[in-house]
């Protein structure tokens, strides 16, 4: 009897074309965020819109993301892809990002301006219609234990896009935003192509029946709670005990992004004026740079760490450590010792990062992976709002931001070490 071929355990050109959307996604919401004051200024709008309109945008996206996920779940199992769904948001999304710069044109009348407000909105939601739904294809490009690992270039790419914003931010102002918002869509549907051409529908697994099940009944060997009772670990392989899907799982992921962005964007927003107050002497840029550096080139050795201890291990010490920068980052006094929290950050923070879609994934069962994925984001996009309602525009002292920041990755924490015991039970049911 011939043996088939082993499957590989990850798939590079899918997982590259997946990080490329990953990228423009980053690197739209990077021009979008640099040119938003400006636009709505240059039309008469007072400035404190674009914070509201941020808020806005994150609750709707609260809404979204589990939506579109599921719809995108319901578009997988009859009709045995994601992919329309995620190019038709993708052309959506670039098309809106274009005509942005055009109000400077057309919103000069005093009626039309007001379409302003509602094209920026239109845009954001349009970018909703498809992250959560592209990104959940990652759980078919790579067997389960491997996710962090394949993961791991999705960081790397959104990290060098989101050190634009700090590295290269009057480059991109410079282009003017005709310029910048046309090169964003460009980029936005040339990943989108990539994705295409690497060929969207593959799997780790080969078909049979119902592919979006067969693509994540992968092992997770360093969680012997995944694998069923009652099997030999010398003689039987590994058999995954598949998740279900339940009010409980669902709260832990979404607690998870929650605590992951709320935490992440009050350092990001605190460490910066920690600098200003006590280390004069900072590139403040530069520094805060660093981080997304850091994010990104640390990524692969923190993939493949994660893919040796297990995701959730990964995970937890990433968040420990962050709970511990999150307090150490008030006690910076130079300008030596703010770049060594900036790389601190950013190596511990690639531990999460890359471990957030495997865990959203592993929590649901296959094919719900655009739920799993969107309740993520959709965690994280309610901390945003709260953070834009409530915590940002410098309303918290530096210490008190720095104490939230810390029960936000400790309570995400909380969240990924909870998951175990639900898989624990469950396998022991």
């Amino acid at each position: 009897m011939v043996n088939a071929p082993r499957p590989t355990p990850i798939l590079w050109a899918q997982v590259g074309g997946l990080a490329l959307v990953q990228g423009a996604i980053t690197l739209s919401w990077v021009i979008y965020n640099l040119y938003l004051v400006d636009l709505l200024t240059s039309l008469g709008f007072p400035q404190p819109w674009a914070a509201g309109l941020l808020v806005i945008e994150n609750l709707l996206a609260v809404v979204m993301e589990p939506l579109m996920g599921t719809f995108s779940d319901h578009r997988q199992h009859w009709v045995g892809t994601r992919f329309p769904l995620v190019a038709l948001g993708v052309i959506l999304s670039a098309g809106l990002f274009f005509l942005i710069p055009t109000a400077l044109l057309w919103g000069q009348n005093a009626v039309l301006r007001w379409l302003l407000p509602l094209l920026l909105l239109a845009w954001a939601l349009a970018m909703t219609t498809f992250r959560s739904p592209a990104l959940s294809l990652l759980g078919r490009y790579a067997f389960r234990r491997q996710l962090p690992q394949a993961a791991a270039v999705l960081t790397l790419v959104g990290g060098l896009a989101g050190a634009m914003g700090p590295f290269s931010s009057q480059w991109i102002l410079s282009l003017g935003p005709g310029v910048a918002f046309a090169a964003g869509s460009v980029v936005l549907l040339g990943a989108m192509m990539a994705l295409r051409w690497a060929g969207p529908n593959q799997t780790v697994l080969p078909a049979d029946g119902d592919t979006d099940k067969t693509a994540s009944l992968a092992d997770d060997r360093s969680d012997p709670a995944t694998n069923h009772a009652g099997s030999n670990p010398i003689t039987d392989p590994p058999k995954p005990a598949l998740p279900k899907l339940s009010i409980p799982r669902l709260a832990l992921v979404f607690g998870a992004g929650m605590g992951v962005s709320l935490g992440f964007r009050l350092m990001m927003t605190t460490f910066p004026v920690v600098l200003k107050q006590q280390v004069p002497n900072a590139n403040v840029s530069t520094t805060m740079g660093l981080i997304f550096l850091a994010l990104a080139l640390t990524a692969l050795p923190a993939g493949a760490l994660a893919t040796r201890l297990g995701n959730r291990r990964a995970m937890i010490a990433g968040l420990a450590f962050l709970v511990l920068l999150a307090a150490g980052m008030l006690t910076v006094q130079s300008a030596g010792a703010a770049l060594a929290v900036a790389v601190l950050f950013g190596g511990a923070f690639s531990l999460v990062a890359n471990g957030t879609i495997p865990f959203a994934l592993g929590m649901v069962p296959p094919t719900k992976a655009g739920l799993g994925t969107g309740m993520y984001f959709s965690g994280g996009a309610l901390a945003m709002s709260l953070w834009g309602r409530f915590l940002g525009g410098g309303v918290l002292a530096p210490g008190w931001s720095a104490v939230l920041a810390a029960l936000a990755f400790l309570g995400a924490g909380i969240c990924v070490g909870a998951s175990h015991r639900i898989q624990s039970s469950h396998a022991e049911r």
